[in-house]
């Protein structure tokens, strides 16, 4: 009798799942990601545009290559106005791959200008220290209507927060003293990302600007009020014989838009 009554319910239970009659259960939908087009998972979503990443002398292949080591035909000078020199051909020195600041020769400044973008570059203050504070090294990169992204030996040199290696000059010191010695080759990857603004230009996201100093970030995010919607810059001389090497620019695109152009090219 107990055994009769144990068994009865799997009975019943194999019965009910083998009975065609009854409904299968709706699969249930996944949710959606931000944006809500895509679902979690979906793989009709457009995939990521394809790139070869860079290596130690190489720029990413979507990049804009600035400075190879060869040339500064891409950048413009900028002549001081007592160098009776005006003419507007950089006139730094080139050897080695990289290319060294004239003292008093002038800025360098960018002939193109990109939306929103990542900058990388690497630069070296003078192995032989001369001078202090704001002496040592100064130079900067100058992104028109943005602000300066300091370049100066920040190695165990103490200088106003503000205006070392890293800083957005005179607004935002660096979260962190990430440099290395004088003499050593240094890296900046600066990503810039315009405003988002309405019809009206009113903003709805501000401009922001984050530093990674030596592959450290140093600027995270930082709120410009810049409503420009395009990136120059220039390479100042601030009279130190400071070196650059391996300038290149790569737009960042928004998720929209590398779907938009995966979907044409196929």
């Amino acid at each position: 009798m107990h055994r009769l009554l144990l068994t009865l319910p799997l009975f019943a239970v194999l019965a009910s799942a083998a009975d065609p009659a009854k409904p299968a259960e709706p699969k249930k939908e996944k949710p959606f990601t931000p944006g809500g087009i895509y679902r979690q998972g979906d793989m009709q979503r457009p995939r990521p545009t394809v790139i070869t990443p860079p290596t130690a002398t190489t720029a990413p292949s979507d990049a804009v290559v600035l400075f190879d080591g060869k040339d500064l035909s891409k950048f413009i000078r900028k002549p001081r106005k007592d160098d009776k020199d005006q003419s507007d051909v950089p006139n730094w020195k080139i050897e080695n791959g990289y290319a060294e600041i004239k003292p008093k020769g002038g800025d360098i400044d960018t002939k193109d200008k990109f939306g929103s973008c990542q900058i990388h570059l690497e630069w070296a203050t003078p192995a032989e220290v001369v001078g202090k504070s704001q002496g040592r090294g100064n130079s900067g990169v100058l992104i028109h209507g943005w602000g300066e992204v300091q370049v100066l030996d920040s190695y165990e040199n103490d200088t106003y927060p503000d205006g070392q290696a890293g800083a957005i000059y005179n607004n935002y010191p660096p979260l962190v003293n990430a440099s290395r010695k004088p003499g050593e080759w240094q890296s900046y990857d600066i990503i810039c990302e315009c405003a988002q603004l309405d019809d009206k230009g009113t903003v709805l996201q501000p401009a922001r600007i984050t530093v990674l100093d030596n592959g450290v970030i140093v600027q995270h995010a930082t709120p410009l009020e810049t409503k420009l919607q395009e990136v120059g810059f220039a390479l100042q001389d601030h009279h130190n014989p400071t070196r650059y090497r391996n300038i290149w620019v790569r737009p960042l695109h928004r998720r929209d838009e590398n779907a938009k152009k995966n979907e044409a090219a196929k």
